[in-house]
Parts: C-alpha cells; sequence; structure tokens
C-alpha cells in the first residue's frame, strides 16, 4: 500500500467495544462503573475514552425530543442537486434548524433532517432558505407524523 492510500479505520480490542457498549446503554454511566465491567481501572477507562474520542470514534452527547423543545414539526427532505454535492451539503449543514446531512446514491443526492416550530416556519427553511441555495434542483418533503424508533445502540464490530 502507497502513502497516499487511505488505510481504513483500525480495528477496535475487545475492551474499547465493551466501553463503547456500556456508553450506549447510558451515556452518563461513571468510568468507575464501566472499569467494574471491563476490568480495568477508573483511570484506564478514563484514557481510553479520551482516546476513541480524540479518534474521533465515538462522541457522548445528550440526545433531546424536538417535541419537548417546541419544535412541532419535523421532516426528512430529499434533495436534488446540480453540480458538486459538497457545497451544497455544506449551506444546508449551516442551517440551524438542520441536524442531519447525508450524501446519498439513489433519488436524491442528498437527504437532510429538518425541525421546525410550526408548518409556516418548516415552509420558511425549505423554501426560503434550502431552495435559495445555489445548486438546489429540487426537494421533496416527508413530514414525520411519529418517531416510532430511534436508537443509538448499534454496537461494534
Amino acid at each position: 500500500m502507497s502513502p497516499k492510500q487511505e488505510r481504513g479505520p483500525a480495528p477496535l480490542d475487545d475492551v474499547s467495544k465493551a466501553i463503547i457498549e456500556q456508553l450506549q446503554q447510558d451515556g452518563r454511566r461513571s468510568y468507575a462503573a464501566i472499569g467494574k465491567v471491563v476490568g480495568l481501572s477508573e483511570a484506564a477507562v478514563r484514557q481510553r475514552v479520551q482516546r476513541l474520542i480524540d479518534g474521533g470514534v465515538m462522541q457522548v452527547v445528550a440526545v433531546t425530543d424536538p417535541l419537548e423543545l417546541g419544535f412541532a414539526r419535523q421532516a426528512m427532505v430529499g434533495i436534488r442537486v446540480t453540480g458538486p454535492l459538497e457545497p451544497v451539503a455544506d449551506a444546508i449543514g449551516a442551517l440551524s434548524e438542520v441536524d442531519y446531512v447525508v450524501i446519498t446514491a439513489g433519488s436524491f443526492d442528498l437527504l437532510v433532517e429538518v425541525v421546525a416550530e410550526s408548518d409556516e416556519h418548516l415552509l420558511r427553511i425549505i423554501s426560503g432558505d434550502i431552495r435559495e441555495i445555489e445548486g438546489v434542483l429540487a426537494t421533496e418533503t416527508f413530514m414525520y407524523l411519529r418517531l416510532h424508533k430511534q436508537t443509538y445502540s448499534w454496537g461494534v464490530r
């Protein structure tokens, strides 16, 4: 493999995987409690977690319910783009109401999750913000009626 070729991520050992699984179950679990499960000291767990975070393997965040925070509308917006995808994805990602942007293959070039305070607010985001971005060709909006399942504990390999 030449130096210019990218290597995949380094495989995780079983202890790191176990730490991640513990944090997926409860992101507030103490390092001491995790250490008891995985067989490491609190300090060793703290160091491992920091390496996983610094390496971009994981992040520990608080997940909120948009409805409880005053966002009555959520939608997935499929976007077709003309020209390069990344500048459009960057511009859409800069919108505060957008919490998810993915470049896709298929009918849409981008899928974007939007949270809005009302139908009117959603309309302003789509028509006044997203559709005004250079390179946006078309949008299709899929309103969320109810969130049936959301999980962040898919495990590790």
